[in-house]
């Protein structure tokens, strides 16, 4: 097995034929969400290569009718309700001081009674203030309390309104928990050590299926990253990780041990020769020391850079042509009409007509994707 396999394995078995919106997140699992729109948001991004006939902006629009939910997993997004059932009841690492606890039982109460609430309404009933958000900027307490309490489990996502969270109570979810509460007692139905295992296992098994093949490195970063997922159980996921790399498939290639889902098996195939402008968050491109091992150099999300450190551009799109990421793209809508370029690794764009006309087709499916034609 080579290098070359695994690039290949990556690209086919990730971009896979396109289906429906419910079939690909059934598939994906997993969703990572952006909010910034350049052209579209990150998951739309993401699913317009794998969802057949997707424009911007259908998986908001369809949220309420799909098995789908909006939490965080290792990135926050969207996971099917199987994956959240894994999660959930979730314990954070620490509880709430009692004026905390206090006032999240008020809101839980009001978010209950009012059935659907836009954290406007809450702000103006209850007057939380300002707080400092996780980028050191102000944000409003009362969304702060919101967040927590959604990914605590208390509430949930109902659906967005113009891309605000619309919320409702979860109804299954335990009371706010104090810092000072005793530990909870055994009841029944609270999992046991094998139980535990089994679900960990379950969910490292959803970040195989996305972000196979994975080089040993990576595999222990992402399963790491399921302290997010489940803070609970954030002690167990060495362990976790040692019995993944017993039960998964591995081969080691150029030094480097990769794993991928154990069923399946590294095929020769080539890609399809297209051309596909992805999110940097796709799946494909998402894991940066894997992505320099496949291709060679290093892509750079450069939307938090200071303008004049950019070299790659703002929110720059990797540029696969069958499975070779050669270059980016950077893509805005300008008074109506879609405008890009594109920059290549090497000197120039690959040689011969069938790049060009498979670019410019990738440029017209971007247009329809986005309603501009």
């Amino acid at each position: 097995m080579t290098l070359d396999d695994l690039r290949r394995f990556a690209v086919v078995r990730s971009l896979f034929a396109p289906t429906t919106l419910q079939g690909a997140l059934d598939r994906l699992g997993f969703v990572q969400a952006d909010p910034i729109r350049a052209p579209a948001r990150a998951q739309d991004l993401t699913l317009r290569h794998r969802v057949k006939d997707y424009r911007t902006g259908d998986l908001e629009r369809r949220y309420a009718a799909l098995d789908v939910r909006e939490d965080f997993f290792v990135n926050y997004g969207f996971v099917t309700s199987a994956v959240h059932s894994l999660m959930h009841p979730r314990e954070a690492a620490s509880g709430w001081p009692a004026s905390r606890r206090k006032r999240a039982q008020a809101l839980l109460e009001f978010v209950r009674e009012a059935g659907t609430v836009h954290p406007r309404a809450v702000d103006a009933h209850f007057a939380h203030g300002r707080v400092t958000n996780y980028w050191g900027g102000s944000s409003s307490a009362t969304t702060h309390l919101l967040d927590d309490m959604h990914y605590r489990g208390l509430l949930r996502i109902v659906r967005r309104e113009r891309g605000v969270r619309i919320y409702g109570v979860h109804e299954q979810a335990p009371p706010p928990r104090s810092a000072h509460d005793a530990p909870r007692p055994r009841r029944p139905g609270v999992l046991g050590a094998a139980a535990r295992r089994a679900r960990i296992d379950a969910l490292v098994d959803v970040v195989v299926r996305k972000y196979a093949p994975l080089p040993r490195a990576s595999l222990a970063g992402v399963v790491g990253r399921l302290r997010y997922a489940v803070p609970q159980w954030r002690d167990e996921l060495r362990a976790a990780f040692d019995r993944a790399r017993l039960r998964l498939a591995h081969a080691r290639v150029d030094d480097t041990d990769w794993y991928w889902p154990p069923k399946e098996r590294v095929r020769r195939e080539p890609a399809p020769e297209i051309v596909r402008l992805l999110t940097p968050f796709d799946p494909v491109v998402w894991d940066r020391p894997r992505f320099a091992r496949l291709w060679g150099w290093e892509y750079r999300f450069e939307a938090y850079t200071p303008a004049p450190k950019r070299k790659l551009g703002y929110y720059a799109l990797p540029l696969l042509w069958g499975d070779r990421v050669i270059g980016w793209g950077n893509v805005s809508v300008v008074k109506g009409e879609l405008r890009w370029d594109v920059g290549y690794t090497a000197a120039r764009p690959p040689s011969g007509a069938a790049f060009a006309r498979e670019l410019e087709a990738e440029i017209d499916r971007l247009r329809r994707f986005l309603g501009l034609t």
